[in-house]
């Protein structure tokens, strides 16, 4: 038996921020969107990330808190409410006497910013207060925004919307004095209307208060108006806001059905009679631009009283159609659908873009996911929302690149851990051909820490939850609905009544879908997981611990029309390049001090991939449980990347999960994955390395990742042996008896009797110099503000070769047209400043982020004691 769902997706045509940007993802093109709104009338779309000031503090210098502003802030949710509105008091809203909102306050010793920001990123660490969980870096505190806008006396004719894609948290927003609105969830996008506070001239101040409380998540959350901002200027009859909501309830290779719902609404003071059309068009691969049109489908009429909002449905027949579809086996074809709102003369109101893709999905119970009728393994990845040493402020070069290292290891699905994420990372993961779980809430009514959502939750988890949705709906990549990660209601029967409640907001929203939750404790049978479409067990499938007991067969049992997969799994933590003797001779272990992975003196651990938390797995371990629960649809691995916070099992300042460290340097992990995920790619990777003169004729074990079935290995060109693996539960070639020598270790790897690959690792000398080299050999940056060139530094022997146990201090400079943004090494204990141009370089890799300032030449180096210097030179364009 399956349930399935058909649709057509993409985000509605406000979310498409840079996306159009990106050819083959470069930022090389022109904004179709943009360029389309630019040619009609009626809709604008500015952003205003430029020419902020800001300041933060540490106490409350205003007296205002969540609760005084409250009952003014509910009602900024009212078109996210299926019943009664909330009503805002008559009383004067509070606030309009505080400086910081008034013209005449002198904002000139702020500090003068771009968004996004993150206000805590540059530290220090060690903030008074902050965990370690939440990356010991100053997130708390109220920070005020100020920026002056200029309004015309057009603009005087039209509605003017603010959208605020995330601000972190309890955003209160004034306009000249006046309490707009506001949003509490720090990862809503959020919309609320100026119109009414705005004046002809240029001195409109524009207030934004937040205040981010200590204790208020498990992670590191980041602090500040850390997305981007944008003025939505539109004729008071517009398209409304995610006015959009595209299915394709029937699909095949020869034609596909496109359904099509557009809301309209009048903020005017007169009814008004129009009339709507909307075209499609493919859009480009290779040039990111649309082409001609394919299908349009019929006008419809809709006369609207002042202050309506009316629904116009419509469908239509494509032929032929492009699908869109994971890759590598299917390709993320996508469409553009333009929406025009016109008055019964022809002249235009409003154009309005969506872009969507055609595609189905099914939910087999015997085998997991398939799309487009085409069978995909989920190979998917947690990823929390900061961008290393970045922090929180989103930026679409950074996001690529986690992204493209995740598609190179194999990854083809992600989970938005544990939050709605910014709208270009979906636009992203349409364009690039990822599946997504999208994820709304860590927790429900019952706290994980004192000052997180549960506060919150009675009053905004309806309108949170309706705005997610209809924010994201229309994206081909999103094919599942979370609703929660391990809430602490899941083994109670109040689990079941939430859970019931959020899954029927989910699918008054969205039918198209399937519902899950993120389980670590509920049990098949409990009434939070009889509540769920797709039952999601972290750490449950592949046995708790070294535990091997398996909760899948349960879950089938209980459950057996239900898909299964494993919403969390392994927890496997290691610190890149560090290795830590003896190694366990089991496929998995709880990490530990001595003999058991672990350092607790240098706060790291081993990277042979084999040591997990208590609650954890290896990855072997998780293969072989998946392996032998062949119906489970496949896992999202915590995590894809190291991330700020969480720093487990140790008191550090960053997380040790990642398969890729903070600063974007694999773990030996990666290969692991890739050898199954990516089985195409002719590799053999070798652990450890190969330099350990403290271990002369002492046994040192060599693992080799690779998709072979068989390898020989040789040290100094003696053989150590041929190995095969076994038909199952051996992912992994292990040596485990080899004597260290020093000079060179090889692998020739094998796969059905033919040599597949081959990989040597030789014995460092001593460090001579430095080496730079830009990631993706950029040679030239962007001066837009958002566009980064990653530059890593190695440390090297005279022969080039990256001596594995450097720690050199190096000292980054930067000439001309450019600036460093922020250095890292993927040290989890490294408590220097992600500001800092001084640090040391870990398992003798390092990392700088340059931005460009301007056209002109950047020229960069690096320096350290004893070392030669290592420098290059790019372009800011």
């Amino acid at each position: 038996m399956m349930a399935s769902t058909r649709l057509a997706s993409q985000a509605c045509g406000l979310l498409l921020v840079t996306l159009f940007l990106l050819a083959s993802l470069s930022i090389a093109h022109p904004n179709p969107v943009e360029a389309r709104q630019a040619k009609s009338t009626g809709r604008g779309r500015i952003s205003i990330n430029a020419g902020w000031r800001f300041q933060r503090f540490t106490s409350n210098p205003d007296s205002l808190s969540y609760n005084t502003l409250k009952s003014f802030i509910l009602p900024s949710g009212n078109d996210f409410i299926a019943g009664s509105k909330r009503q805002k008091p008559s009383a004067t809203a509070p606030g309009a006497d505080i400086k910081f909102v008034q013209a005449n306050f002198d904002d000139s010793s702020w500090t003068q910013l771009n968004l996004p920001h993150d206000w805590a990123i540059k530290g220090p660490f060690g903030a008074p207060g902050v965990s370690s969980g939440m990356g010991k870096l100053p997130s708390n505190g109220v920070g005020w925004y100020r920026k002056n806008l200029t309004f015309t006396t057009d603009d005087a004719k039209k509605t003017v919307y603010l959208d605020i894609d995330g601000a972190m948290s309890y955003s209160a927003v004034w306009l000249n004095g006046k309490l707009v609105g506001g949003w509490p969830f720090g990862y809503a996008s959020f919309r609320l209307d100026l119109t009414p506070y705005l004046k002809v001239g240029s001195d409109n101040i524009l207030a934004i208060r937040l205040d981010n409380p200590l204790d208020n998540s498990r992670w590191y959350p980041g602090a500040g108006i850390y997305r981007n901002v944008w003025l939505v200027k539109v004729e008071p009859l517009h398209v409304a806001q995610y006015g959009t909501y595209i299915t394709t309830p029937k699909v095949s290779a020869q034609s596909a059905t496109v359904n099509l719902n557009v809301t309209v609404e009048n903020t005017g003071a007169s009814s008004q009679q129009v009339n709507v059309v909307t075209t499609v068009h493919p859009i480009d691969a290779a040039s990111g631009q649309p082409g001609s049109e394919v299908a349009s489908f019929s006008k419809a009429t809709a006369n609207l009283a002042a202050g309506a909002k009316q629904i116009l449905s419509g469908s239509v027949t494509i032929t032929n159609p492009a699908l869109w579809g994971p890759v590598p086996a299917q390709k993320p074809n996508l469409y553009l659908a333009e929406t025009v709102v016109s008055l019964p003369d022809g002249a235009t109101l409003d154009t309005y873009t969506t872009q969507f893709g055609i595609r189905s999905v099914t939910y087999d119970i015997n085998k997991g996911i398939h799309v487009n009728g085409q069978y995909v393994r989920v190979q998917g990845l947690c990823n929390h929302h900061d961008l290393g040493s970045l922090g929180a402020a989103f930026n679409l070069k950074a996001q690529i690149r986690q992204l493209e290292a995740l598609q190179e290891m194999g990854a083809n699905a992600l989970r938005t851990s544990h939050n709605p994420p910014a709208p270009e990372f979906l636009e992203l993961a349409d364009k690039m051909g990822f599946m997504v779980m999208d994820e709304i809430f860590d927790c429900w009514q019952s706290r994980k820490t004192t000052n997180d959502f549960h506060l919150i939750f009675d009053d905004w988890s309806e309108p949170d939850l309706r705005n997610f949705l209809r924010r994201d709906r229309n994206h081909p990549s999103i094919i599942a609905w979370s609703i929660g990660n391990e809430v602490g209601e899941q083994g109670s029967a109040s689990g079941g009544t939430i859970a019931s409640r959020l899954r029927d907001i989910v699918r008054s929203e969205d039918p198209t879908r399937q519902i899950t939750a993120a389980m670590n404790a509920a049990s098949a049978g409990s009434a939070m997981a009889n509540a769920i479409d797709i039952p999601g067990l972290n750490y449950q499938g592949e046995g708790m611990g070294t535990s091997p007991n398996s909760a899948y067969p349960a879950f089938r049992k209980q459950y057996p029309n239900r898909m299964l997969w494993s919403t969390e799994s392994s927890s496997a933590v290691s610190s890149r390049g560090v290795y830590i003797f003896p190694v366990t001779s089991a496929n998995s272990a709880t990490v530990g001090g001595a003999n058991a992975g672990g350092n607790p003196t240098t706060m790291q651990v081993s990277d042979y991939g084999l040591y997990a938390t208590s609650w954890g797995s290896s990855p072997d371990k998780v293969f072989e449980q998946q392996d032998k629960y062949p119906y489970v649809a496949g896992e999202f691995v915590w995590t894809g990347w190291d991330y700020i916070g969480e720093p487990t099992p140790y008191n550090a300042r960053s997380s040790y999960f990642g398969i890729i460290d903070l600063a974007g340097f694999k773990k030996d992990r990666f290969w692991l994955y890739q050898a199954r995920w990516n089985p195409t790619v002719r590799m053999a990777h070798i652990l450890p390395h190969w330099t350990w003169p403290d271990r002369v004729g002492q046994v040192t074990p060599v693992h080799v990742f690779s998709s072979a079935d068989e390898a020989e290995l040789f040290v100094n060109g003696k053989s150590q042996g041929r190995l095969k693996k076994a038909a199952s539960s051996t992912y992994r070639f292990r040596w485990d008896k080899v004597t260290y020598q020093p000079g060179e270790v090889k692998v020739l790897a094998y796969k059905d009797g033919k040599e597949w690959a081959t990989e040597t690792r030789k014995t460092a000398g001593d460090a001579v110099g430095l080496r730079l080299a830009v990631e993706k050999n950029v040679t030239s940056v962007a001066a837009d503000g958002q566009n980064l060139a990653f530059v890593t530094v190695a440390v090297v022997d005279k022969d080039g070769e990256v001596v594995p146990w450097a720690s050199h201090t190096v000292n980054w400079k930067v000439e001309g047209a450019g600036e460093i943004v922020s250095t890292d090494n993927g040290d989890a204990t490294d408590m220097t400043s992600f500001g800092s141009l001084s640090r040391k370089v870990f398992g003798g890799l390092g990392l700088a982020i340059v931005r460009a300032k301007g056209a002109g030449e950047i020229k960069l180096s690096a320096e350290a004691n004893g070392l030669r210097a290592g420098s290059l030179t790019l372009v800011g364009k």
